[in-house]
C-alpha cells in the first residue's frame, strides 16, 4: 500500500479530482466531507475510495476524524486541506455568522488538521501538506472579504509552518487555483461568466479540476522535497504575483 493521504472536502470539486488522482498515483486515500451524504456515498461506490463525514471547523470532530482514518489505513503522511465554504455579500451587508463560518470551516480548519497530524509527520520524519488557497486570496475579490482574508490566511500559515518542520522532512505549500469548472462556477449565471469572469483569464477558459490535481500529485511526491513555503498559482494567468 503507497503512502496514505487525506483530502478535505474530497468528495466533490477540486478535492474529489485531487483524491481521485492521488488514488490513481497508488496512493491511499481517504476523503473527508461535510454534509452532502448523498454525493460522498456516490463518490465512494464510483472511485472505491472510502469517506469520513466530519466537521473540519470543530477540532474534537477533527481529532475524532483522523484517529478513525489512520485506525483505517495507517499514519496519514499526506494531507490536503481542501474544505471550504463561501458566503458572498458586500462586507455592508455581511452578517457575523457569515464572516465566522467561512473563517471557521476555510481557516480554522487548517489549524486543525495541520495540529493534529504534524506531531506524528515529525516523529516519522516524513510529511507533505498541501493547503488549496484561492486566487482571490492574492488580488482581492469584491464580496469575499471574508473568503478572500481566510484564504489570505493560509497562505501566511503555509510559509509559517514550513519554516517550522523543514528540518524534519515536511513541507507544507500551498496552491492558489482560479476559477474552476465545479459546482461552485456553474451556478454562477451564464451572463456573468462570460462577461465578466472569463475576459480576466488571459487564456479564456475556466481550469479544469484535473489540472489542479497534477499540481498537488507534483507537490506531495517524495522527490519534491525542496519546495516548501511555496505558492503555486493555477489561474491561466488571470493574476499574476
Amino acid at each position: 500500500m503507497g503512502r496514505v493521504a487525506l483530502v478535505t472536502g474530497g468528495t466533490r470539486g477540486i478535492g474529489a479530482a485531487i483524491a481521485r488522482a492521488l488514488k490513481d498515483a497508488g496512493y491511499a486515500v481517504a476523503a473527508n466531507f461535510g454534509g452532502n451524504e448523498e454525493a460522498a456515498n456516490a463518490f465512494a461506490e464510483e472511485t472505491g475510495i472510502p469517506v469520513y463525514r466530519w466537521d473540519v471547523s470543530d477540532y474534537d470532530a477533527c481529532a475524532e476524524g483522523v484517529a478513525r482514518v489512520e485506525a483505517d489505513l495507517g499514519p496519514i503522511e499526506i494531507l490536503i486541506n481542501n474544505a471550504g465554504i463561501t458566503r458572498d455579500a458586500f462586507l455592508h451587508k455581511m452578517t457575523p455568522e457569515m464572516w465566522r463560518a467561512v473563517i471557521a470551516v476555510d481557516l480554522d480548519s487548517v489549524f486543525n488538521m495541520c495540529r493534529l497530524i504534524i506531531p506524528g509527520m515529525r516523529e516519522r520524519g516524513f510529511g507533505r501538506i498541501v493547503n488549496v488557497s484561492s486566487v482571490n486570496a492574492q488580488k482581492g475579490q469584491m464580496g469575499q472579504t471574508n473568503y478572500a482574508a481566510a484564504k489570505a490566511g493560509m497562505i501566511g500559515f503555509t510559509k509559517s509552518l514550513a519554516q517550522e518542520v523543514a528540518a524534519k522532512g515536511i513541507t507544507v505549500n500551498a496552491i492558489t487555483p482560479g476559477y474552476c469548472e465545479t459546482d461552485m462556477v456553474r451556478a454562477v449565471p451564464e451572463k456573468v461568466l462570460n462577461e465578466r469572469i472569463l475576459p480576466q483569464i488571459p487564456v479564456g477558459r475556466l481550469a479544469q479540476p484535473e489540472e489542479i490535481a497534477r499540481a498537488v500529485l507534483f507537490l506531495v511526491d517524495d522527490d519534491a522535497g525542496f519546495i516548501t513555503g511555496a505558492t503555486l498559482a493555477i489561474n491561466g494567468g488571470q493574476y499574476m504575483a
